[in-house]
């Protein structure tokens, strides 16, 4: 019989549900600090989620099937949130000549500023990893993004555009490699979402 990772008689004794449980109290405070943004701004938290993804992202990505599949969200849902963005003047759609009913979505100047002011709720959660060890940011990062590997994997999480998922990726002699770049990585040079991804076929 497995246990459950929050059976603290389990869980006391198992350094593996020890860090489950770590994640999922870090998973709760970008909750709340990200809802408190939302407050502070009236927004919601996705709202807030998809300006700041608008802000940082090429516009290949910054259409409605792509922000459904990156947020996990059906289109209808993303497509409401677009229209309430677009309400309060944070976003302009511009449509595609070749097919009308197809858009991107752009930030306004307004939304570029709130996306910038947004964007900083994380900081609370960066101040202590700020202070880590270079060694444990590095350790901490290849850990971390193991595990992203394997929800997306088994089709927890979907679009991934990290190096671990990347075709132009390789591991080998213990040494990350880019095809692209034709250069080792170091742990530290190992991203979490690269503009030049492309996805591993296979």
């Amino acid at each position: 019989m497995s246990h459950s990772d929050f059976n603290l008689t389990h869980q006391n004794k198992s350094t593996e549900s020890k860090i489950v449980a770590s994640l999922e109290r870090i998973a709760q405070a970008f909750r709340v600090l990200l809802w408190q943004q939302s407050k502070e701004n009236s927004l919601t938290p996705i709202q807030v989620q998809v300006l700041i993804f608008l802000r940082f992202h090429t516009e290949d990505k910054c259409k409605v099937s792509y922000l459904a599949n990156e947020f996990n969200m059906t289109k209808a849902t993303i497509s409401d949130t677009i229209k309430t963005l677009e309400q309060k003047l944070l976003i302009t759609k511009e449509f595609e000549q070749q097919d009308t009913r197809s858009y991107i979505i752009r930030l306004t100047t307004k939304g570029k500023e709130l996306a910038d002011k947004t964007s900083l709720f994380s900081k609370e959660i960066s101040n202590p990893i700020d202070k880590l060890h270079p060694d444990d940011k590095e350790s901490l990062l290849l850990s971390l993004l193991n595990i992203i590997r394997h929800l997306n994997q088994s089709g927890v999480i979907t679009i991934q555009r990290m190096c671990l998922t990347c075709h132009y990726y390789d591991y080998s002699d213990q040494k990350h490699f880019c095809k692209l770049l034709n250069q080792n990585l170091k742990a530290s040079d190992l991203r979490i979402d690269c503009p030049e991804h492309l996805i591993k076929q296979g």
